[in-house]
């Protein structure tokens, strides 16, 4: 059996003991970072590269204030963040041209949420036969391209998008 190496995901597994602030609320007053992977950040949504991602081109959508519950939403909030999922996954389609999209909210860290203190969505861009048991036996790449050059390939359209919001 050949190994697959994954150690980006050694921080992941050590567990985050030593984080403060919340992943969201990084770089604050930029509107996109590379070095926290954010790709956008308007006055009321944000989105984000996982830095562990489930396939290549996986993002975090959240609202831009710090909030737990999709029923606090406020009107605003709820209709931004519902129409910068649908920019994403154009952008999504556009880039990366996957067969289909997961597109999931885990309320609450027994629902399965890893931060369950910001309210976020994962789009999750999905292939056929990308990840099942048999692909990691066949020795096949799951994430077949760095998380930098995903970034570099999706900014200038969520830089459009901050365009287009001024």
């Amino acid at each position: 059996m050949k190994p697959l190496w994954t150690p980006w995901r050694m921080e992941y597994v050590l567990g985050k003991e030593g984080q403060k602030e919340c992943i969201f609320d990084c770089a604050a007053e930029q509107r996109h970072d590379k070095q926290n992977l954010m790709l956008y950040r308007d006055r009321t949504t944000v989105v984000l590269m996982n830095r562990f991602p489930y396939a290549n081109g996986h993002l975090l959508v959240a609202p831009a204030r710090h909030i737990a519950d999709i029923c606090d939403l406020a009107p605003e909030e709820n209709a931004s963040l519902m129409g910068l999922l649908q920019q994403a996954v154009s952008i999504i389609r556009k880039h990366l041209n996957p067969a289909g999209i997961n597109i999931g909210l885990n309320l609450g860290k027994t629902a399965g949420a890893g931060i369950a203190a910001h309210l976020h969505f994962h789009i999750v861009p999905r292939w056929e036969g990308d990840h099942n048991f048999m692909a990691v036996l066949a020795d096949l790449k799951t994430i077949p391209e760095h998380i930098e050059n995903t970034f570099d390939k999706l900014l200038p359209d969520f830089r459009r998008l901050l365009e287009k919001s001024d």
